[in-house]
C-alpha cells in the first residue's frame, strides 16, 4: 500500500513540476502564494483556538496549510472530513 502512494506522490509531483516550468508564471506570483500560504495558516491557527468547531483540532502541517490557501474555506472542510473519515 505505501508503494501506491509513493507512486502517486512522485507522479504527482512530477505532473506539477512540468506544469510550472513549462508556464511562465505572472509577476508578483510567489508574493501571492506566500499570502496565501500565511492567511491559510493563521485561518487553520484562529479556528483551532477560537472555538468554533469544539471537539475537532485542524492540525497546523504543511499539508493541511496547502489545502486550505488552495481550496479555501472548502479545503478546511475537506480536511475535517478527511480526518473524521480516518481516525473512525
Amino acid at each position: 500500500m505505501k508503494t501506491v502512494w509513493l507512486v502517486m506522490l512522485v507522479v504527482s509531483t512530477a505532473s506539477l513540476l512540468m506544469l510550472l516550468l513549462r508556464r511562465s508564471a505572472p509577476g508578483g506570483w510567489l508574493l501571492r502564494f506566500g499570502t496565501h500560504l500565511a492567511l491559510a495558516a493563521f485561518a487553520i491557527y484562529a479556528l483551532n483556538f477560537s472555538g468554533w468547531i469544539s471537539g475537532w483540532h485542524v492540525p497546523l502541517n504543511p499539508a493541511t496549510i496547502g489545502a486550505v490557501s488552495l481550496l479555501g474555506l472548502p479545503g478546511v472542510a475537506l480536511v475535517l472530513g478527511l480526518q473524521h473519515m480516518l481516525v473512525l
